[in-house]
């Protein structure tokens, strides 16, 4: 049994059980879902803290108590050996040159408009940070469309774990302001991972949250 620690609204977490889904029966074991609102300090208990001292989700645990965090590697780990990730070494280097770039380059300007726009009081200073964040975001962006304008996934010739990735807070990226209408690739490509066997969306936020992101985009 795989243990899944995770806030479900968060892309992050939404990449593992995207994953998890989309790899079915080819799994040696089930995974279950334990809901932990990391808006709500549920990572920062001393139990959450003794498994994973950083303090974030997802996490997963498996039976015999070892413990994986960080999104892109519980990925690898999940991927390995399957469709998912490629076998080729040059094509496996390109997918893990995305996560990398998702990390890095993606999901602190994207993925922070976001949490700034849905997950903070509409007094926040944080808020001022947003121009800067949703022009790095529309920079990102621009990276991912020019790479779509000749190839049809990010994981080599077929749709993998640098696509879910990459997937899940691109899809969200409007709820930080940060529009996609400027990407006619880029939402081709969305669609054709919705499209794919065992896809699963990302919930919507709750209503507070999805209150405060309408009026701030």
């Amino acid at each position: 049994m795989i243990t899944v620690h995770g806030f479900s609204p968060s892309g992050n977490c939404h990449k593992v059980k995207l994953l998890l889904e989309q790899l079915g029966g080819r799994l040696d074991r089930d995974y279950r879902w334990v809901e932990t609102d990391s808006s709500r300090g549920a990572t920062r208990t001393p139990d959450y803290l003794a498994k994973n001292p950083n303090g974030k989700v997802p996490m997963i645990e498996l039976d015999d108590g070892r413990v994986l965090v960080e999104s892109n590697a519980i990925l690898c780990w999940l991927a390995d050996g399957t469709s998912f990730m490629p076998a080729d070494p040059w094509q496996k280097a390109q997918a893990l040159s995305w996560l990398f770039f998702e990390q890095y380059s993606h999901e602190p300007c994207i993925a922070v408009a976001r949490f700034i726009c849905g997950w903070t009081p509409a007094d926040s200073p944080r808020r001022a940070d947003l121009p800067k964040l949703r022009e790095r975001g529309h920079a990102a962006l621009a990276v991912m469309e020019r790479h779509l304008a000749t190839k049809a996934w990010f994981t080599g010739d077929g749709y993998g774990i640098a696509d879910i990735a990459l997937y899940a807070y691109t899809c969200v990226a409007p709820h930080g302001g940060i529009a996609l209408d400027a990407y006619p690739a880029l939402r081709g490509w969305l669609s054709c991972v919705e499209a794919t066997p065992g896809f699963v969306r990302l919930p919507a936020p709750d209503a507070a949250a999805q209150a405060l992101i309408d009026q701030s985009t």
